[in-house]
């Protein structure tokens, strides 16, 4: 089977052709928006990870995350829907539904994202969902909640330097949940979805099986340095209150770096473990552990 893959020169993309390049010919596919460009598709699978990241330092245009994520995907599905390739995978977000969470989210869940990152990706998934399959062809939209893995970058290796300078984490006092997902849980998902034809065009998001609390994290990343952590339950009321004061003067806590740090944010699996009828491969637990010992190097 010959795959090309989008985006693959990015942290998921590099984790993906490690993965697969054993059992498959993959190769990378040079994509960005041009008004009115057409593709040529040449191999039997694509798999979309191209797009614009939200960015957390809100410099970016509106219009690039439309033009990124909504645009680019529907001139790249239009091209796959004209061609002979049978089976195309988009990688979505779990943020294409909801930037906060009440309970447990599921494909069920009604869409209602709040950013411009959120509604290019969900503007993406309707025009993909609104047109019929062609018989032969097969069609994934995958939302995953926040990778991690070795390589990556982000709030997992700000507490890692946190934790590794014997700093307390001064947000005990905050009580939450939240889904992550393994690196090595996506790539053996999408490997499945390779291989296994009989599972259903769809939606699917995708988690590791178990969630943890932040407080938990730390003490995880404790362990994975052999270090005993302190954590400080400071009343939240004037964590937020700093929080506040750094969307002004930009400090290193904000309103959105302390909701990421500190929100529920729970994502069903059940759905694609059932499509795929086998269970993931490494736990929260482990994929974290794996994670956090690659900062080390």
């Amino acid at each position: 089977m010959n795959i090309a893959i989008t985006g693959a020169s990015g942290f998921v993309g590099t984790n993906l052709q490690n993965y697969l390049k054993t059992s498959y010919d993959v190769s990378s596919m040079s994509v960005r928006y041009i008004p009115n460009q057409q593709f040529e598709i040449k191999g039997q699978t694509i798999i979309h990870l191209a797009g614009k990241a939200h960015d957390l330092k809100k410099v970016s245009k509106s219009q690039d995350y439309y033009e990124a994520n909504f645009e680019l995907s529907k001139q790249l599905y239009d091209a796959f829907l004209a061609s002979e390739a049978t089976m195309f995978i988009f990688m979505s977000t779990v943020k294409a539904v909801a930037d906060k969470v009440e309970g447990i989210l599921t494909e069920e869940s009604i869409p209602n994202p709040k950013t411009h990152y959120g509604i290019a990706k969900q503007q993406a998934e309707q025009y993909i969902l609104s047109k019929e399959i062609p018989e032969g062809k097969r069609v994934y939209i995958l939302r995953p909640c926040m990778i991690h893995g070795p390589g990556n970058k982000g709030n997992l290796n700000l507490l890692y330097q946190l934790v590794s300078k014997g700093l307390p984490w001064p947000l005990g006092a905050f009580e939450n949940q939240r889904s992550f997902l393994s690196i090595e849980n996506l790539c053996f998902v999408i490997k499945e979805l390779l291989e296994n034809t009989a599972i259903p065009s769809g939606v699917y998001q995708l988690s590791d099986e178990e969630s943890l609390s932040t407080n938990e994290l730390i003490r995880l990343l404790g362990r994975s340095l052999g270090k005993r952590t302190k954590i400080w339950k400071i009343n939240s009321l004037f964590i937020k209150s700093i929080a506040f004061m750094g969307d002004k003067i930009h400090l290193p806590l904000n309103s959105e770096r302390l909701q990421k740090l500190t929100e529920n944010y729970v994502v069903s699996n059940k759905k694609i473990i059932k499509a795929i009828g086998k269970a993931l491969p490494v736990s929260a637990e482990q994929g974290l552990m794996m994670t956090f010992k690659s900062f080390k190097k």
